[in-house]
């Protein structure tokens, strides 16, 4: 579920807002300004055997791990491992993925400017 907040002050509670499911083992929820985007993702069905597919945006990427484990898979670098309480930042064009190591994760994404192709109706 996308909420804009362009106009607002608009407070997202998931409990109250279906998720939308972007996977069969993930779903988020969206929060935006006109310039800034927050996407609260839960990933499920862990440990998984691989990771998402490399990918990238020209969007500035800053993340949470709010709760489990994943692996920060970059082109660049060595994998991360990285647990509830980490950040990372993903600048544009980066080709980076996820990989789910424990049961469950809930990662927070801000993005900016907003991704458009998160706000696109099926």
């Amino acid at each position: 579920m996308a909420i804009d907040n362009t106009r607002t002050l608009t407070i997202l509670r998931p409990a109250d807002a279906p998720a939308e499911k972007i996977r069969p083992e993930a779903e988020r929820w969206l929060l935006h300004t006109g310039n800034l985007m927050a996407a609260v993702l839960v990933f499920s069905g862990g440990p998984w055997a691989e990771p998402d597919p490399l990918h990238t945006h020209p969007h500035e990427q800053i993340s949470y791990v709010a709760e489990g484990e994943i692996l920060l898979i970059r082109a660049d670098r060595e994998p991360a491992r990285l647990s509830a309480g980490d950040l990372f930042a993903v600048p544009p064009d980066v080709p980076h993925a996820v990989q789910l190591l424990s049961p469950t994760a809930k990662v927070v994404d801000c993005f900016t400017p907003l991704r458009q192709d998160f706000l696109k109706q099926p």
